[in-house]
């Protein structure tokens, strides 16, 4: 009542105290310090929603009122309306919730919408990127600077009216601006003062409580070291709580960043830290307790309250934002850094998570969101970028809690960006940081990496991001340049040199002789440094070459800093000079296989670029004065590239095998697509623009020195020499390797022109190239191509500008993703020595190649592609292919081909040398073509290689050679291209002529080059000719070996025809085909026997009821895929009785197999021994394999399919062919069945013993003879032998077992019950599945769904052989009640409440347990068909009671006994209001079809009746064929079949269950799943929501908050659900995962590709990718068919069996 009193005195009084203060602050903070400690922190359970209501009415209302000077619900209404509406968006992100960037309009991949403004935007048409949210970033709708068109989307569309930018707070009046700059200033240094104070039991001055109590809370904050389990168990030993409640201690901890875990006095809060730190500082660092007094805990979560108001009441009006940005960035007394923001970030690292939050989201809705503002803040976060990094490094939360995750909102703007660098030099400031951080050098200054700790991986962690925060700042490229720009820019640069010199160099290695290298060293954090790094080089090259200034001054510098790198060259390395083919060179002496070499030469690559682009930008031709072109060294610039080429030549040709994998590794990445960009690539470049610029005969004589192979190409006689030389088998092999690799490098540099500046072409022309090359290999889906294209710093590979020039798109089916396909016209690219391919990819590529040209009936040559022509920088280039060391190579090579004794070449090396040689004869014929009249061609190819050598050696000319070897029987294989060679030869020699001499007659030319293709023609014919008679030959053998097998096995033939025959003539007399009554159709004896073979033992046996057992492999499972009621509670297992089934089937059991047979003996050995491998497992290591042994589960010895019992296989059973006429009719047959009823009662009471003489007389009247024949003393014989009667027993206890959920018991008188439910619910549900797929009835299904329902059938009809038999008697009995009213049984249920099928089944299986003891000649075929006419009639009543709208439950008594021809009068006279009869009639038929269809598949494989060829079918006449094959009387449902009109919805039939409807867009169930809170985290993101697909309930998955108690053992959320939903068994979609997850009971599960597809037909597992998803229904169908057909359990055992990697998973925390 007090409370409510204050708020007059508080709104009324208190506001106008304040206005008319002196001392403002003061009264605020009295105010404060009076009520805070009054309204939060009062015990140890906060209650935040009255805490909340409190600090609203005594706290929050005066300042409002105090902001505002009225009623503050009038003046913020007020401010909202006179405010204009800001064109930011500014929504910031919740954890999970979708983000879109649009691919083609993006400045670059960091701007983002929102959904709501991507549905509204222009993007949605365009090609879009869809994300989840990581948290923590806004939406850039309507920041011109974030999108190069298109940046608002209609909500945010500016007005043209009010264009003129006027200052927000020319709406407010100046009373009220100073008004809201007090208010607003004293509330954010109150909240920055509590929020960054550090002293546990005291306040700052002028918030003292007035009175102050012992009371304390013991707090526990968050850290990233300590895991989950060891923060539970601590807690629990420290303020002994239960497992729950440290649980929910550490997920609050964990989310908020702190907890306070014990609430008391000092004392006691000081012990349970003791003990928490004691806990937890043996391994690590001990988690950070405090013990804090209550007054403070209570101002500081009202400080955070107060950020949080200052958020809310800012969205009113720019102008109150303004006010705060100001108040924010307003210096205070202390000078620099001494702002309010400057404070809260300094100290940054010293607050807990939840804090960080909430100012960091202050921060977004203020400063980030005032374009004026946001530049101030800009310049005070780059001034003190420094020191937050550094306090990052030693924080120890992650980057996205951390104020330097800020960066990403300012770096990214261009102007800002641009700004930082030329007024805080911010290039310079994130470099030198970065080289601050990272100390550890060798001798030479390079970084050092060996032997890293733990500490030190951990900060090199942290640094990485510094890479990110310098790639936002060059992301997007300036296109004006001002002297400021380019002087700062330059700076910058030279920082960066100074970083790339420390990498040059770094890891070097040397060659191992002798034994194998001991420690692995460390190689992977100097490759993680230049993955990083990679697009930052990138991006300066491309800054460089936007304006020619900064490229030549770039250019300067990084060829001195290059120089600088080889001061120290000439170390030790003697000079010397090599001779050969007449022409000399000085170099020095070098081996990469004796010296330190490495890897890492940044320096040299980053000028490589900057070469290239001279050329590119055209610099180098219009300002050559202003380069140092004439000083370089070229020898000096390829040096070190060429020695890291060699090295991999070397590693490939086995001489580094003793220096591990580590090597292996750093080679792999150098040329794997993260990394080739900016080191493979540009040393082939540095390679090119060196040998540009050299004598072309210098630089192959430097190239054969470093690959240690100048001795072998040398010597005058090298030729013969070389075959001669009888080395060690090692080293010739590995000189092979090394020649190959050498002859592939200089294809290489003289073929590597598709790189703009190297060659003539554009940036898409590399590109083509590559799709082209990869299509190469094989077609590739999308999302293959996008891996093997590099991504620019935009995470783009531009593919899909070009790819529909290069490719053919194929759409999937329902497995499989899309491909393209190259096109045909494409493959004349193909390039055989195309640099990026790895050795795997070539020969593919080869082998695809040469096979697509044998079926297009081509030669099989692969020559070298036309290239582009040189740029002129790089036009010296082709002089290579003619140059005199080149051709004494080649002539060298051939000349081993021609004499293969020596064996010291290969056939590779002979394919390089004849590729090389199509390449020059290519270049040649280019150079003739375009030449124009005057010009003489310099490029003479021809010439050079007509010559002989020069006496005395003689040695033939290179054509001679070639000529040779065309016929030369080793060389079948490149016969096509040397022929290939020779014509181009002919050709271009003929080209010469005619240039030489014009009007000369071509004749000459074109005779030789006829007879050349003459040669061609009959080779080529002489080989298919070759091929036919080939063929013809084996198909004569193959007819041979046919008729040799037909003789000697004639009397199998001769059977197999007479059995044909046999079967023919019985399908002509189906016309009276009945499965059911006195009239069905029996077996003769020959289609009794049924005859299978054992799979275990290959054995074959016959199926007798006195043999030995035959099994069928089974797995039996609960299922709720028919259940129409999912709300039902689970039965208590061990009191439930199942004999009938109610028609909601809210739980069934489902029997399935996989139509395997064993003996029952060689089953039972091999589970034994699956059971005694399971044992001695145990003792080795727990994992949970993909079947549980203890439940009694194995894979199928065969298929590996998961089971979890067998069905024993039955002959059928004979039965005695009485005609019809002699039995009796309904009426009286259930006479005779009541009367004997009547002597069972009678008996079983008699059995029991009467305990008074009343009971006595009582029976004594009631006392009831059997009828004739009926002898109730009669035990009849078991028909079965001992094993066939075992496997009855196993698998009734199983299906017991499973169905309820209880401990076996053979004994309990539901065993048999459930058997027959089990294979009632089979048949259901096969026949739902049947209609599901439009099937029909008979014929379509696969055999083991038919073996395995015929052998369940017959194991209903024999397993009361099993049971006692008055159990399974009373069991009938109480069945029959439910149709046959009968007095003695009680609480028989009602007609409405009983699944009709299921006791049609029960009734029919128990019966001949009734049967047995009757011999007066009654057949069961008659009592079948009763029973099914009973049934028929009690389920038409059914339908007709629940179909019909108003009528109540009718209980029909005496009705049932009338002939089914009257039913339905009767049934008309109690319903009287239907409006037709046909109508009525519709409503039966179709409510009754599944009833019928379902009972003919029943008594079909109980009775082993063939089925007619009408249901074999779908057609009309399916209604009459099934009423004949059950011996219905048609008349009974006289039907207008012609009516097509639809029948109105009935209860019956029951509709199949579905799965839920999924959306089409993926991204409405991020969208749903991101709103979607964890429901026992008041009101937490749940991180990993999941979808259930079955019903459509959405879990919090993978979380600790959501587990719950399942049978003693903990859960997660999914697992528990399933057993509620799904019987176990749980189809869920992981909706930030884009993953389908299957769950079987706890330990059981698996991933499944997700029915979402995007527009190049691939999933996109984890959302990886970001391309847009849209549903496959083809795929969803799928899914919901596996679910249907009750495989989900199997198909998790087959993933579990295929993939290791699924068993470690705790499938039961999901």
């Amino acid at each position: 009542r007090c409370f409510l009193s204050i708020p007059q005195f508080l709104l009324c009084i208190l506001p106008q105290k304040w206005l008319q203060a002196i001392d403002l602050p003061k009264e605020v903070y009295q105010h404060l310090a009076r009520y805070v400690p009054k309204i939060y922190c009062l015990g140890p359970n906060l209650n935040p929603q009255s805490e909340d209501l409190l600090a609203q009415l005594l706290l929050q209302a005066p300042l409002e009122w105090y902001l505002c000077g009225e009623e503050p619900s009038l003046g913020l209404a007020k401010l909202e309306q006179s405010n204009q509406p800001s064109q930011l968006c500014g929504h910031v992100f919740k954890v999970g919730e979708p983000t879109y960037s649009c691919r083609e309009c993006a400045a670059d991949p960091t701007c983002v919408l929102c959904m709501q403004c991507f549905l509204g935007s222009v993007h949605k048409e365009h090609r879009y990127r869809m994300t989840t949210s990581g948290g923590g970033g806004f939406c850039d709708c309507g920041d011109t600077e974030a999108w190069k068109k298109g940046p608002y989307c209609q909500k945010h569309e500016p007005n043209i009216s009010d264009s003129s930018q006027e200052d927000p707070l020319a709406n407010l009046s100046a009373d009220m601006i100073a008004r809201t700059y007090n208010i607003f200033s004293i509330i954010l240094k109150y909240a920055v003062d509590m929020l960054t104070w550090d002293k546990e039991d005291e306040l700052p001055q002028g918030l003292e409580p007035p009175e102050r109590g012992d009371t304390y809370y013991c707090m526990l904050f968050n850290d990233e070291v300590h895991t989950y389990e060891q923060v539970i168990y601590t807690l629990q030993k420290a303020v002994n709580c239960t497992q729950k409640e440290a649980v929910s201690f550490a997920t609050t901890v964990d989310r908020d960043g702190r907890k306070s875990v014990r609430y008391g006095d000092f004392q006691f809060c000081e012990q349970a830290k003791s003990v928490i730190v004691r806990n937890t500082s043996r391994q690590t660092k001990p988690l950070r307790v405090q013990v804090m007094h209550s007054s403070v805990v209570a101002h500081q979560c009202f400080a955070l309250k107060a950020l949080n108001w200052l958020g809310q009441i800012i969205r009113y009006s720019d102008a109150l934002r303004r006010i705060l940005c100001q108040v924010g960035l307003q210096k205070g007394p202390e000078g620099e850094n001494s702002s309010l923001v400057d404070t809260l970030m300094l100290c940054d690292s010293k607050m807990w998570k939840g804090a960080r939050n909430i100012y960091h989201q202050l921060f977004m809705s203020s400063l980030l969101m005032d374009l004026k503002y946001k530049k101030q803040f800009a310049i005070q976060f780059a001034k003190n970028y420094q020191r937050l990094q550094t306090d990052f490094m030693e924080d120890d939360h992650e980057r996205l809690v951390s104020v330097t995750s800020l960066s990403v909102q300012l770096f990214t703007v261009p102007t800002m960006a641009r700004m930082l660098i030329t007024e805080e030099n911010l290039m310079t400031t994130i470099i030198r940081t970065f080289l601050d951080h990272l100390r550890h050098r060798d001798l030479q200054g390079r970084f050092q990496f060996e032997r890293y700790t733990a500490q030190q991986a951990f900060k090199f962690r942290r640094v990485q991001s510094l890479i990110g925060d310098l790639k936002y700042v060059l992301i997007s490229c300036p296109t004006e340049w001002t002297d400021k720009l380019r002087e700062k820019f330059l700076e910058g640069l030279d920082a960066f040199l100074e970083l790339l010199k420390c990498m040059q160099g770094m890891d070097p290695v040397v060659r191992q002789v002798g034994q194998h290298i001991e420690m692995e060293p460390e190689w992977e954090a100097a490759f993680t440094l230049q993955m990083k790094l990679t697009h930052i080089i990138s991006m300066m090259q491309e800054w460089c070459a936007s304006d020619e200034r900064v490229l030549i001054e770039a250019y300067k510098k990084c060829l001195t800093a290059l120089t600088h790198c080889h001061s120290g060259f000439t170390d030790g390395e003697q000079p010397i000079t090599l001779s050969m083919c007449g022409h000399s060179v000085d170099t020095i002496r070098y081996c990469v296989s004796q010296e330190k070499v490495s890897i890492h030469l940044p320096v040299s690559r980053l000028l490589a670029g900057l070469h290239v682009l001279l050329s590119k930008t055209e610099v180098a031709y219009r300002f050559p004065e202003q380069l140092p072109l004439s000083e370089l060294s070229p020898p000096m610039l390829i040096e070190h590239p060429l020695r890291c080429l060699v090295l991999c030549a070397q590693v490939h040709a086995g001489m580094w095998r003793r220096n591990g994998f580590s090597l292996v590794n750093q080679i792999y990445y150098y040329h794997n697509v993260k990394c080739r960009v900016e080191m493979f690539d540009k040393d082939l470049m540095m390679l090119q623009a060196g040998a540009s610029m050299m004598d072309p005969n210098h630089f192959l004589m430097i190239v054969l020195s470093r690959f240690e192979l100048f001795h072998i190409f040398s010597s005058a006689d090298c030729r013969k020499r070389y075959n001669r030389e009888n080395a060690n088998k090692d080293v010739v092999q590995q000189n092979s390797t090394l020649i190959e690799e050498m002859l592939h490098l200089i294809i290489m540099v003289v073929g590597e022109r598709f790189a703009p500046g190297i060659g003539q072409v554009e940036n898409c022309d590399e590109l083509k190239r590559e799709i082209v090359h990869q299509l190469c290999i094989r077609p590739m889906a999308h999302s293959e191509l996008v891996k093997a294209l590099p991504e620019n710093e935009n995470k783009e590979t531009g593919m899909e500008r070009v790819i529909d020039s290069v490719a053919l798109f194929k759409k999937p089916g329902v497995t499989g993703r899309g491909l393209y396909e190259l096109r045909p016209e494409c493959a004349k690219q193909f390039n055989l020595y195309f640099h990026h391919y790895s050795r795997a990819d070539q020969s593919k590529a080869e082998e695809a190649q040469r096979k697509l040209k044998r079926q297009n009936g081509e030669d099989s040559a692969l020559p070298p592609p036309v290239l582009p022509p040189f740029c002129q920088l790089f036009a010296s280039l082709v002089n290579i292919l003619q140059c005199d060391v080149l051709l004494g190579m080649l002539g060298a090579v051939l000349q081993w081909a021609v004499e293969p004794s020596g064996g010291h070449w290969s056939e590779s090396m002979l394919q390089r040398v004849l590729h090389l040689i199509g390449m020059a004869l290519l270049e040649e014929q280019q150079q003739l073509e375009s030449n124009s009249e005057d010009n003489e061609v310099t490029f003479n190819f021809t010439l050079k290689i007509s010559r002989p050598g020069e006496a005395p050696s003689n040695t033939p000319s290179i054509l001679a050679l070639l000529e040779t070897l065309q016929n030369a029987p080793h060389l079948e294989v490149h016969k096509d291209m040397i022929r290939w060679i020779l014509k181009m030869v002919v050709s271009i020699k003929t080209m010469r002529e005619r240039t030489a001499a014009a009007p000369s007659p071509e004749g000459a030319g074109h005779c030789q080059e006829q007879t050349v293709r003459d040669k061609d023609k009959a080779e080529r014919k002489r080989k298919a000719e070759m091929a036919r008679l080939r063929r013809e030959k084996i198909m004569a053998q193959m007819s041979e070996m046919q008729r040799h097998f037909i003789n000697e096995n004639k009397e199998l033939f001769q059977q197999s025809l007479e059995e044909l025959d046999a079967s023919t003539s019985a399908s002509q007399e189906h016309s009276a085909l009945v499965c059911v009554g006195p009239r069905r159709w029996r077996a003769g004896g020959s289609e009794r026997r049924q005859v299978v073979t054992c799979i275990l033992c290959q054995e074959e046996q016959e199926i007798r009821p006195d043999g030995r057992a035959m099994v069928l492999a089974a797995f039996v499972q609960r299922s709720t895929v028919m259940s129409k009621n999912r709300r039902r509670p689970p039965h208590n297992p061990e009191s439930y009785d199942p004999l009938f089934m109610h028609p909601d089937l809210s739980f069934g059991t489902h029997t399935g197999s996989c139509g395997h047979i064993m003996h029952s003996h060689c089953w039972q050995r091999y589970f034994e021994a699956v059971q005694a491998k399971e044992q001695r497992r145990q003792q080795r290591l727990r994992v949970h394999t993909s079947y549980d042994v203890e439940n009694g589960e194995f894979l199928c010895p065969l298929c590996e399919c998961l089971s979890n019992t067998v069905i024993p296989l039955l002959p059928l059973t004979k039965t005695s062919c009485r005609y019809f006429s002699e039995q009796p009719g309904l009426s009286l047959w259930l006479n005779t069945t009541s009367q004997q009823i009547k002597a069972l009662h009678s008996a079983q009471r008699k059995a029991k013993p009467t305990n008074a003489a009343a009971t006595s007389e009582i029976l004594t009247v009631e006392e009831y003879p059997p009828p004739e024949g009926f002898r109730l003393d009669h035990m009849p014989l078991n028909p079965y032998s001992s094993s066939i009667k075992e496997m009855l027993t196993t698998f009734g206890t199983a299906t017991y077992k499973v169905g309820l959920k209880v401990h076996p018991n053979e004994q309990d008188p539901r065993v048999p019950i459930m058997c027959w439910g089990s294979c009632a619910y089979t048949i259901q549900s096969i026949e739902r599945l049947l209609v599901d797929e439009e099937k029909p009835l008979f014929g379509s299904l696969p055999c083991r769904q038919d073996d395995c329902l015929r052998s369940l059938a017959r194991f209903g009809s024999a397993c009361w052989s099993v049971s006692s038999l008055s159990t399974v008697q009373s069991h009938f009995v109480r069945l029959l009640s439910a149709l046959v009213p009968d007095p003695q049984v009680e609480n028989s249920p009602c007609i409405v409440d009983v699944d009709m099928f299921h006791l049609l089944v029960s009734l029919v299986l128990s019966y001949p347990a009734l049967h047995c003891q009757d011999s007066s000649g009654l057949s069961v075929d008659a009592a079948q068909l009763h029973l099914l006419h009973l049934v028929t009639v009690a389920h038409v009543v059914q339908i007709l009671l629940s179909s019909v709208p108003g009528q109540g439950t009718v209980r029909i008594s005496s009705e049932e006994n009338l002939p089914l021809i009257n039913i339905f009068q009767v049934c008309q006279i109690s319903l009287r209001e239907v409006s037709s009869g046909w109508h009525l009639w519709r409503c039966v038929k179709t409510g009754i079809l599944p009833f019928l269809r379902g009972a003919a598949l029943f008594f079909h494989h109980l009775n082993g009746v063939p089925a007619p060829p009408e249901l074999q079918a779908l057609g009309a006449g399916e209604w009459e064929a099934l009423c004949a094959y059950l011996c219905l009387p048609s008349n009974l449902l006289q039907l207008y079949y012609n009516h097509k009109e639809c029948a109105i919805k009935y209860f019956y039939p029951r509709e199949s269950n579905r799965l839920i409807e999924l959306p089409e867009d993926y991204s409405a169930l991020i969208n749903q799943a991101s709103s979607f809170t964890c429901p026992k985290s008041g009101g937490d993101k749940s991180r990993a929501p999941t979808l259930c697909l079955v019903c459509g309930t959405m879990l919090c998955s993978q979380s600790y908050c959501c587990q719950t108690e399942l049978e003693g053992e903990d859960v997660g959320a999914c697992t528990a659900h399933t057993f509620a939903c799904g019987a176990g068994v749980g189809i869920f979609l992981r909706v930030r995962e884009s993953q389908v997850l299957f769950l079987a009971g706890k330990t059981k599960g698996c991933f499944y590709a997700p029915p979402y597809l995007d527009d190049y037909g691939e999933t996109d597992q984890g959302l990886r990718r970001g391309n847009p998803l849209h549903l496959c229904r083809e795929r969803y169908r799928k899914i919901q068919k596996l679910w249907r057909q009750h495989s989900i359990t199997e198909e998790i055992g087959h993933a579990q069996e295929a993939n290791q990697t699924l068993v470690g998973i705790d499938w039961q925390h999901l």
